[in-house]
């Protein structure tokens, strides 16, 4: 395992490419160098693509977050190393700059590197700004796209983000930051399902700006921890009791939100059907890694 410390400060993806270079100089890689960003999806490793497999069995090297199907570390060779710089939220212990400069090292040294990710790598994962680095560095660079968080989440609770005759439009968000006036709009409205992403510890600033813009207290919300893995749970509430709920039942990131008139319970059940019974706990099933 490789450590860091420091803090990570607000950085353009110009100033990350042109930490790489002062710390490593210009040039290319190695033979063979490159770095693959891979998505890793919501956390299951069945959810892993075919071409993310393929990437990580010819992996040297693999620089691995916090988020997506890390078990999968445990059965690649043992000659593989891992490099773990997963952030937990307000603890950046290996700052993006410092992600960036390990990538384009490693490769320099000819080995092939897999940054592995949760979710998709574009989708609020900061893939672009490593992909820049790579590039501005010399370094090949190509991205595995992932099962995004923001929509195999909810369709693993039952929560589909359109449905004919509720609603035909979502709109995904980063919950670090306020709400702008086209969720607002949305929500209000009921235009369009917001999903808000890494937003756990912003609940009661999200719903006061909803309500606060002229949302309904009623309109439906679920919370969605640990998608995908044996420890999912959804908890459904209201704008107006979600912060209560959320409080009650000890919600914990990872999450999902989903705010809309999709996340009402009973949805896709039938009329006059009984309510469906609650889904088994998931058997994650791993593929041999070499394909």
């Amino acid at each position: 395992m490789r450590s860091s410390s420091g803090s990570d400060q607000e950085r353009t993806p110009t100033a990350c490419s042109a930490d790489a270079n002062r710390m490593f100089g210009a040039g290319g890689t190695g033979p063979g160098g490159s770095v693959v960003l891979v998505g890793g999806g919501p956390g299951a490793a069945d959810l892993l693509t075919v071409r993310a497999w393929r990437a990580l069995a010819s992996a040297d090297v693999v620089v691995t977050d916090r988020l997506g199907p890390t078990e999968v570390l445990a059965d690649l060779p043992a000659g593989v190393e891992i490099i773990d710089v997963g952030k937990t939220p307000g603890h950046h212990p290996v700052p993006q700059h410092e992600i960036n400069a390990i990538l384009v090292e490693q490769a320099r040294r000819g080995r092939r590197v897999v940054r592995l990710k949760g979710g998709d790598p574009f989708v609020y994962g900061r893939g672009g700004e490593e992909v820049l680095a790579c590039r501005t560095a010399g370094v090949p660079v190509e991205v595995v796209p992932g099962v995004s968080s923001a929509l195999s989440v909810p369709a693993l609770a039952g929560i589909p983000l359109t449905h004919r005759g509720t609603v035909g439009a979502f709109l995904v968000v980063n919950g670090h930051e306020p709400l702008g006036v086209v969720a607002l709009t949305a929500v209000r409205d009921r235009t369009a399902t917001l999903v808000i992403l890494m937003g756990v510890s912003m609940l009661s600033e999200i719903t006061d700006q909803a309500i606060t813009a002229g949302a309904d207290v009623a309109t439906p919300v679920a919370v969605v921890e640990s998608g995908s893995t044996q420890h999912q749970r959804v908890t459904r509430a209201t704008l107006g009791t979600l912060v209560r709920r959320a409080a009650e039942v000890g919600i914990r990131a990872p999450a999902v939100v989903v705010v809309g008139d999709v996340a009402a319970e009973g949805l896709l059940v039938p009329d006059g059907s009984a309510p469906l019974p609650a889904l088994p706990a998931l058997s994650v099933l791993v593929p041999e890694p070499a394909l």
